[in-house]
């Protein structure tokens, strides 16, 4: 069965395109990895919850908009090579480099996890 990686994070809403951009570029190295594919979703409907929520647990500020996405890969030891192989490019690959490819938000806030497949349809 496929395993998933997803994220949660707050990136600044008038960082909108930067993002998608940031996002495009390095989306690609995910699929030469071996990702099946790569979906980023810009949040449209994220209620406010009354104990927690996305907003919450990224620490979203009233000018942020929360992203939710996930890698699919199609089991995880693709998605553990493709971890090992991603460490060993960050000092050769230039979608790693923040010059070329800012991060339009702030990672520090990221939530993610590894995510194994229990019911697919």
């Amino acid at each position: 069965m496929p395993y998933i990686d997803g994220f949660v994070i707050a990136v600044p809403t008038a960082n909108k395109q930067q993002f998608i951009d940031h996002a495009t570029f390095t989306d690609t190295l995910f699929k030469e990895l071996g990702a099946v594919r790569v979906i980023e979703c810009w949040g449209d409907d994220v209620p406010d919850g009354t104990v927690t929520d996305f907003r919450k647990a990224v620490d979203a500020k009233q000018d942020e908009t929360v992203v939710f996405s996930w890698i699919e890969w199609p089991d995880k030891a693709t998605r553990d090579e493709a971890r090992v192989r991603m460490h060993e490019m960050m000092d050769r690959d230039r979608r790693f480099d923040e010059e070329v490819n800012p991060v339009p938000f702030d990672g520090k806030r990221m939530i993610y996890g590894g995510f194994a497949t229990v019911v697919e349809m």
